[in-house]
């Protein structure tokens, strides 16, 4: 039996953060590679849940107003105890706040590569999350495009690949990648289903009838 190399997942150490091509395997070619739209991802992120937060906001500000200018002889012990209330009751404005000063990076570290495999997802802030969607498993893409992507000229990728789901948000031209998807993922059911002799045959029969 031949001995595997001991080496051979031994990597040189480095500290800089690897971006979605370090993810390839070996021979496996890239077609097509993008990212979120920078304008239309932060106003997203920025618009997503400004009205929740804005309510909360002046509900738990109304509320304080009151109990400090309006209820006299409150304890201190009770304003503690409502301020640890409020801190928590406030989680919606927190994770707006959140969103909108991480949309930057976010936007900056998202990565999407189509290749001659598979659908490669790259996404985070802190970390990395790398998602693979194989093209056989593909079911379908759908487009979204609302009215902050209208304005960029960009929308959104709806992808649904067996049980998995991603989005690929903020994309230009969207209609096009996503035919463009589309059709790279029948030539590759075609693969699987039919020999490749047959395929071309196929795809020049579908031609004529469309």
């Amino acid at each position: 039996m031949k001995k595997i190399d001991e080496n051979y997942f031994v990597k040189e150490p480095s500290f800089e953060e690897e971006d979605a091509h370090s993810y390839l395997e070996e021979g496996e070619e890239v077609l097509w590679e993008g990212k979120p739209n920078r304008k239309s991802f932060i106003l997203n992120q920025v618009l997503r849940f400004l009205p929740f937060a804005i309510i909360f906001l002046i509900f738990d500000l109304s509320f304080l107003f009151v109990l400090l200018f309006v209820i006299p002889g409150v304890p201190w012990w009770a304003y503690l105890m409502l301020g640890i209330f409020f801190l928590f009751h406030l989680l919606p404005f927190w994770f707006w706040i959140y969103g909108a000063l991480s949309a930057a990076k976010r936007q900056e570290k998202e990565e999407y590569l189509f290749t001659d495999r598979r659908i490669i997802v790259k996404k985070g802030f802190v970390g990395a999350t790398v998602v693979s969607l194989y093209y056989d498993a593909l079911i379908s893409v759908n487009i979204r495009i609302g009215l902050i992507e209208k304005m960029c000229k960009v929308g959104d990728i709806y992808i649904v690949a067996g049980n998995q789901r991603e989005v690929l948000e903020d994309i230009p031209d969207p209609y096009f990648i996503g035919s463009k998807l589309q059709a790279i993922a029948r030539t590759k059911k075609a693969d699987v289903y039919f020999p490749n002799v047959l395929r071309e045959k196929i795809e020049k029969d579908l031609g004529h009838k469309e």
